[in-house]
C-alpha cells in the first residue's frame, strides 16, 4: 500500500512540474515552448546542450585540444550574439583518449542530455555506435573523422572529402608533379581499423587507375618506431609513400627516412601532421619532401575567413598555437549552428528538426571548401587541399595545390 501511495505522489508531483512548465506537449510527444517551438532532448527554454568526444591525452591529443577550443569559441561569440533560437548554447565535453571503452561509455553518458554531437573524434569509435545513433537517437553527429564507412546515415555527417577520396587526391597531387609514373611501386603505412583501411582503398583505387602497384604496411595505433616499415619499403622500392596514421607516426617515418638516406616523396592524410612535430628531430625532414591533405585551407592562410578564425583563437587562446584542427572543430561547430538556425526557422528543435534542417545546407565553408550536406551517401565534397610543413607560415603549413578533385576521386565507386 505504502508502494502505491508513493507511487501515486510521485505522479502527482510530475503531473504538477508539468502543469508549471511554459511549455506543452505536442502530439508526437516532444514539447513546445510559448513561441510553438517544439524541444526535446538537450533544449530547454533558455539553453542548448550540445555533446563533445574528443581526444586530449591520446594519440591525437593536439589535434583534440585545438579543435575543442574552437567549438567553445564559436560558443562564445555564438552566445555574446545572443545565441540561437533565443537561447545559450551549450557544450558539453569529455575526453576519451583514443580509448574504444572510455569513448563508448562517454557517448552512452552524454547522449540522453544532449540535442547532438559538435564533434566525436575518431572514425572507430563512431562506428561502434553508428547502429544506435541510425537506429534509436537519431542525434546529428558531426565526426572528426572521415571513414567512408560512415556514409550512408542521415545523422553522421562527415565534413570534407573522405579518407579514401583525400588519398586519390594526394596520389594525383604525386603524378600530376611528376614525382611518380605508371609502372612505379608506391608504400602505404596506415593504422589498422576504420581509417587506415578506408585510406588504403583509395591508394589501391589510385593505383589501378595510374597503373602502380600499392607495397602495404599496416600498424597499430601504438606503435611510434616506423624504422622497420621504412626498411621494408626501401627494400621493396617505392617511389612514394602514403601515410595514414597520426603524427607521431609520420614524424618517425619521415624522420627514419631522411637519416637512412630514403630520399622519397611522403604525403599523408589530414591527421597525419601536428605543427608541433617541426621543433623535433623531424622538423627539417618534414618541411623538405612531406605534403598533407585536408577539407579546407590551413588556419595561417591570408584568406578572410582563415584569418578571421586564427585572430580570434590566438586572442581566446594567446598560450596555443595554431592548427588545423582549429578549422576543423570550429567549421563543424559551425554548421552545427547553421543546422540549428533553419530548424529554429522552422519551429522544430528536436532531433528529428535538426537532421531535416541540415539536408538543406549546402554552400557551406568559409575556408577554401564548399560543402553541401544534402545527399548523406556523398561526402559534403570531393576536394582536397595539399599543404607543406613549414616553420615560417603560422599554423605551420602553406598550401601548394589548391582544393581539387583527381579524375579518379570522380570515379571512385560507392558501395
Amino acid at each position: 500500500m505504502k508502494l502505491r501511495v508513493y507511487g501515486a505522489v510521485l505522479a502527482a508531483l510530475a503531473l504538477a512540474v508539468t502543469g508549471c512548465s511554459g511549455k506543452a506537449k505536442t502530439d508526437d510527444g516532444a514539447a513546445a515552448d510559448k513561441g510553438g517551438v517544439k524541444t526535446g532532448e538537450g533544449v530547454s527554454d533558455k539553453k542548448i546542450t550540445l555533446g563533445a568526444l574528443t581526444d586530449m591525452t591520446g594519440v591525437y591529443a593536439s589535434l583534440g585540444k585545438s579543435v575543442t577550443q574552437a567549438q567553445q569559441l564559436w560558443v562564445k561569440q555564438t552566445n555574446a550574439a545572443g545565441g540561437i533560437c533565443d537561447r545559450q548554447i551549450e557544450l558539453t565535453v569529455r575526453d576519451h583518449g583514443y580509448d574504444p571503452q572510455k569513448a563508448v561509455a562517454a557517448y552512452t553518458e552524454l547522449e540522453p542530455d544532449v540535442l547532438g554531437f559538435s564533434q566525436f573524434l575518431g572514425s572507430p569509435f563512431v562506428a561502434a555506435v553508428e547502429q544506435r545513433i541510425d537506429g534509436q537517437d537519431k542525434a546529428v553527429v558531426l565526426p572528426q573523422a572521415w571513414s567512408a564507412n560512415l556514409l550512408g546515415s542521415k545523422y553522421i555527417r562527415v565534413i570534407g572529402a573522405t579518407y579514401d577520396i583525400e588519398t586519390v587526391n594526394l596520389i594525383d597531387f604525386l603524378l600530376d608533379g611528376k614525382r611518380i609514373a605508371k609502372g612505379d611501386k608506391i608504400g602505404h603505412v596506415y593504422f589498422e581499423g576504420d581509417y587506415g583501411e578506408n585510406a588504403l582503398a583509395g591508394s589501391k583505387h589510385a593505383a589501378k587507375e595510374a597503373g602502380l602497384t600499392v607495397v602495404e604496411q599496416k600498424i597499430k595505433p601504438t606503435d611510434n618506431d616506423m624504422t622497420a616499415q621504412v626498411s621494408a619499403l626501401k627494400q621493396a622500392g617505392v617511389k612514394a609513400i602514403v601515410v595514414s596514421a597520426g603524427p607521431r607516426q609520420a614524424a618517425s617515418l619521415v624522420g627514419v627516412a631522411a637519416a637512412t638516406g630514403f630520399d622519397v616523396p611522403v604525403v599523408g592524410n589530414n591527421s597525419a601532421y601536428a605543427p608541433q612535430l617541426l621543433a623535433t628531430q623531424a622538423g627539417a625532414a618534414l618541411q623538405k619532401d612531406y605534403y598533407i591533405g585536408a577539407p579546407s585551407l590551413p588556419i595561417g592562410d591570408p584568406a578572410k575567413g582563415t584569418s578571421d578564425l586564427a585572430k580570434a583563437y590566438a586572442a581566446e587562446y594567446p598560450k596555443d598555437g595554431l592548427d588545423n584542427g582549429v578549422i576543423a572543430g570550429y567549421q563543424a561547430a559551425s554548421l552545427f549552428g547553421e543546422a540549428l538556425k533553419k530548424s529554429c526557422s522552422s519551429k522544430d528543435l528536436t532531433r528529428a528538426g535538426v537532421d531535416e534542417a541540415l539536408l538543406s545546407v549546402k554552400g557551406f565553408g568559409d575556408f577554401g571548401v564548399a560543402h553541401d550536406f544534402t545527399d548523406p551517401a556523398a561526402p559534403s565534397s570531393l576536394e582536397t587541399v595539399v599543404m607543406k610543413p613549414d616553420a615560417k607560415s603560422s599554423g605551420g603549413l602553406k598550401v601548394v595545390r589548391p582544393a581539387e578533385v583527381a579524375p579518379a576521386a570522380k570515379t571512385f565507386p560507392r558501395s
